[in-house]
């Protein structure tokens, strides 16, 4: 009886002792599997950092180098269009004084009248100065080589007198238009012969364009 005893308070104590065993070993494993999170979470914020701030750095430099880009090809066209502009000012001022260059017209000899065919020359230039108006002229009168200069200084102010007057009388406004002689000191023939009289013996005109914006 009393060995029965014995044995059943020696099974109830191993069973005791294997139970304490089992739990302890659970909360061992239960404590590590709770730390475990927590060591992985302290560590992840330190292993992201670095990428966060190479992401940011980057978007910035590609920013400001999209910024740059676009200022670089904003004053490049700017710089395009205003020498286009440039150009094509040049070019209607070059096509202006195109068509208000009238044609040197020429004189019998020791005559300041105009022929027709001066006449002719005269009518077809006209319209251009009444259409640009801030353009003005400036008849120069020419003489052959034969005379004195005083004669020949009086003569070409009266053959340019004459072609400005005949050109105001078709509307182009006095005040735009002035005139001078250079009697025989500026031959356009350097010849001794008729042919070169004839070419000397003429009313050149000059063009003078308005100034610039800006400027008195």
């Amino acid at each position: 009886m009393m060995k029965k005893r014995v044995l059943w308070v020696g099974l109830v104590a191993l069973v005791l002792c294997l139970s304490v065993t089992f739990l302890t070993g659970c909360s061992k494993k239960a404590g590590l599997k709770s730390e475990a999170p927590v060591v992985q979470e302290q560590k992840q914020p330190a292993a992201q950092a670095p990428v966060a701030a190479d992401d940011s750095a980057a978007r910035a430099k590609a920013l400001r180098d999209k910024e740059l880009a676009d200022k670089a090809a904003a004053e490049k066209a700017a710089r395009e269009a205003a020498e286009r502009a440039k150009q094509e000012a040049a070019a209607k001022a070059a096509a202006i004084l195109k068509e208000l260059q009238i044609p040197d017209v020429n004189f019998e000899f020791d005559k300041y009248n105009l022929t027709p065919e001066a006449q002719a020359v005269l009518k077809a230039g006209a319209p251009a100065y009444l259409k640009y108006t801030n353009y003005k002229l400036v008849v120069e009168g020419h003489c052959d080589e034969r005379g004195t200069v005083e004669y020949n200084l009086a003569l070409g102010q009266k053959r340019a007198d004459e072609a400005a007057k005949f050109l105001i009388d078709l509307g182009v406004q006095k005040d735009r238009i002035k005139t001078i002689s250079y009697g025989k000191e500026m031959p356009l023939e350097k010849g001794h012969d008729d042919a070169a009289w004839a070419k000397n013996r003429r009313a050149h005109f000059v063009v003078f364009p308005p100034p610039p914006p800006g400027t008195k």
